[in-house]
C-alpha cells in the first residue's frame, strides 16, 4: 500500500483561500472545500500518531456539517485547522527521526515531540486574560474604552451588522444599494488633491472588464496625502493594464453607476486570491469610538476566537445530542470517500 504523503502547503493554501473568498465552501476542480478537508484529514489520521486522532475526528465532523455552520463558526473551524495541520506536520517529522534513530531537532516554540509522547495541544488563552498579549498595551487601551477588557468581553463583543463583500460581480450587472466585489483592469489612473479642499486628496480610476467600464474614486484625508511625492507614487501603483480588486457599495450618482470609496487591491492576475482582511469576504459591524478602528476590533476577535473552545456550553443536554446525531447521520449519508491507492 503507498503511503499518503501530505501536501502541507497546498492544504494550507485551501484554509487560506476559503477564508480570502468569504468562508463560502469554494468550489475547487474535484471537490467543495469542506470535502476537500475531509478526505484529506482522514488521509491524516491513518498516518499520524494515535494521540492525534481524536483532533483529527472532531475536525472531520465539523467539516461534514460545514454547510450549516454560521460564518463565525466557519472561521473558528478554519484557525483549528490551521493549528491541528502545523502539529500534524511536526509529529510527523518527529516520527521519521525516530525511525531513523534520529533524536528530533529541538525547536525553540512549540517543542518538537517524538509520537511516543503525549501531544500537547497549542495553550489557549483563558477567558480573565488581559488582552496586552493578544493585541499589545496600546491597542488594549483602545479597545478598553469600548468596555473591551478580557479575551471574554472580546468574544460577547457582538457586531451589530454585517457587510457582503464576499459577492464577486461584473460591472454590467452591478445594482445600487447591494455591496460587491469587481475585478477589473485599470484604464487610467489619477490622483490629485480637491480643488475645494487641500487637504482631501482623491484617487481616481476608471477600470473595465469584459462586460463594462466604471469610475471609481476613493479619498483620503490628511496632509499626509495632499503631498505630490505620494500622489505621484499612486499613478505608479495603478497603472494602465494592472488588475484590481474593488469592494465597496454601488451607488448611483449623477455621473451614474459607481462604488462608494471602495477598498481597492492590486493582484497579480484576474483570477488572484486578494490577501485583504476586507476585499470579497463578509465583513462585522462592530459599535466603535471615536479613534477605534474597525480593522482593530476585527483583527482583536480573530485572535481570540480559538480561546472560545473554553466558553461553557449553552445548549442543554437533550438539545445537543439531538444535533450530534444528525452530524453523525450526515458524516455517514454524506462523505464519499475515494478508494485507498494501493501499490
Amino acid at each position: 500500500m503507498a503511503i499518503y504523503e501530505p501536501d502541507w502547503s497546498r492544504l494550507q493554501k485551501a484554509l487560506s483561500v476559503e477564508a480570502e473568498r468569504g468562508f463560502n465552501n469554494i468550489q475547487g476542480k474535484e471537490y467543495r472545500f469542506h470535502e476537500f478537508l475531509q478526505i484529506s484529514i482522514n488521509k491524516l489520521i491513518e498516518i499520524i500518531p494515535l494521540e492525534a486522532h481524536e483532533v483529527g475526528q472532531k475536525l472531520v465532523g465539523n467539516f461534514a456539517r460545514y454547510s450549516q455552520l454560521i460564518t463565525e463558526d466557519r472561521q473558528h473551524l478554519i484557525a483549528e485547522t490551521h493549528n491541528f495541520l502545523i502539529q500534524a506536520e511536526r509529529l510527523l517529522e518527529a516520527q521519521k527521526k525516530l525511525a531513523k534513530n534520529q533524536p528530533p531537532e529541538p525547536s525553540p516554540s512549540p517543542p518538537r515531540r517524538s509520537s511516543t509522547q503525549e501531544v500537547t495541544p497549542p495553550k489557549l488563552p483563558e477567558l480573565d486574560q488581559g488582552l496586552k498579549e493578544l493585541v499589545g498595551p496600546r491597542n488594549s487601551d483602545l479597545l478598553a474604552r469600548l468596555g473591551i477588557y478580557t479575551i471574554y468581553d472580546l468574544l460577547y463583543y457582538y457586531p451589530r451588522d454585517h457587510i457582503d463583500y464576499a459577492r464577486q460581480v461584473p460591472i454590467k450587472e452591478l445594482e445600487p444599494g447591494e455591496t460587491v466585489t469587481i475585478v477589473a483592469e485599470v484604464k487610467r489612473c489619477n490622483c490629485f488633491s480637491s480643488p475645494k479642499n487641500r487637504h482631501l486628496t482623491i484617487l481616481e480610476l476608471i477600470v473595465k472588464d469584459r462586460t463594462g467600464q466604471l469610475k471609481i474614486s476613493r479619498f483620503y484625508a490628511g496632509n499626509r496625502y495632499s503631498n505630490k511625492g505620494w500622489q505621484h507614487k499612486q499613478k505608479y501603483n495603478y497603472p494602465p493594464g494592472a488588475i484590481i480588486a474593488a469592494s465597496g457599495l454601488v451607488k448611483k450618482n449623477k455621473y451614474g453607476i459607481t462604488l462608494d470609496n471602495p477598498e481597492l487591491e492590486i493582484l497579480d492576475r484576474a483570477d488572484s486570491h486578494a490577501a485583504s482582511m476586507k476585499i470579497g469576504r463578509v465583513l462585522p459591524v462592530y459599535p466603535l469610538s471615536e479613534g477605534i478602528g474597525a480593522d482593530l476590533v476585527r483583527k482583536a476577535v480573530l485572535a481570540a476566537l480559538p480561546a472560545a473552545n473554553k466558553l461553557p456550553e449553552s445548549l442543554p443536554p437533550k438539545l445537543r445530542e439531538k444535533y450530534q446525531l444528525i452530524e453523525i447521520s450526515d458524516a455517514i449519508t454524506n462523505i464519499h470517500f475515494p478508494p485507498t491507492v494501493t501499490g
